[in-house]
């Protein structure tokens, strides 16, 4: 059965370009870009742009790449192996 009058979300309705009416029901995708606004994608490679220190482990050297980062719900963060990465200090190689 379709959708009853009392269970459409009247606050996110609107009209298509062919101006049939549509409920906005759907969720946005979250985009993540990195350092140079490049758009990221799942199992990308990135490179640092900078030197960065890590606590528990080795510290991360310019032009380090990671491979098949994997996208996380906040688009300032990635994640390579165990690593959660901030964006801002990578690009897209």
């Amino acid at each position: 059965m379709g959708k009853d009058y009392n269970d459409v979300d009247w606050d996110n309705w609107s009209y298509d370009e062919n101006g049939n009416s549509t409920s906005n029901d759907t969720e946005e995708e979250i985009v993540v870009k990195d350092a140079h606004w490049n758009i990221l994608k799942a199992w990308d490679t990135v490179m640092a742009i900078k030197d960065l220190p890590v606590k528990w482990g080795q510290n991360i050297k310019r032009w380090d790449k990671f491979t098949k980062i994997k996208l996380t719900d906040d688009p300032e963060l990635i994640e390579s192996g165990n690593m959660v990465l901030r964006t801002e200090f990578f690009k897209k190689a």
